[in-house]
């Protein structure tokens, strides 16, 4: 905190102010403008209250230098977050488009249900051909044993 910043915290005030004697010595004379008669004092400009304030400027300076440090910091700090954010959107929305494409080509359970009956019905016609074909095989070895016994007598 500035040396100001303090001494007006500290609830302290000090009063600017110079003796009579000194306040007479700057007084210009009275000056009789059409019957008006005034003293304005006018004083010369004091060197403790210059290099006050010019100490004052430049307290105020640093601190407004480093608040901007700080300002600075923060804002960049912000844009880094900005960023980061920006591209968990960017990556959640893919990941969006890639479950509705998913949802769009996952069969639904009407059409698993279409497929199963058309597969049983493969099935069972399979089943049918493959015992038609067993009763086939069957008579051929069935003429061919008759075949081979009538053979067997005659020999």
């Amino acid at each position: 905190m500035s040396a100001p910043a303090r001494l007006f915290a500290a609830g302290t005030r000090r009063a600017i102010h110079s003796s009579a004697r000194r306040l007479a010595e700057t007084a210009p004379p009275a000056v009789n403008v059409q019957g008006v008669v005034s003293e304005v004092p006018v004083q010369k400009p004091l060197l403790g209250f210059s290099a006050a304030t010019a100490l004052g400027v430049y307290y105020i300076q640093q601190d407004s230098k480093i608040a901007t440090g700080l300002l600075m910091a923060s804002v960049d700090e912000l844009q880094g977050s900005t960023a980061k954010i920006t591209s968990h959107l960017d990556r959640l929305q893919t990941v969006e488009k890639d479950l509705a494409a998913l949802k769009a080509a996952v069969p639904q359970k009407e059409d698993v249900g279409k497929v199963r009956g058309e597969m049983k019905k493969v099935y069972d016609g399979l089943h049918l051909e493959l015992l038609d074909l067993r009763a086939h095989v069957w008579g051929v070895e069935q003429d061919v044993q008759k075949l081979a016994k009538a053979d067997s007598i005659r020999i």
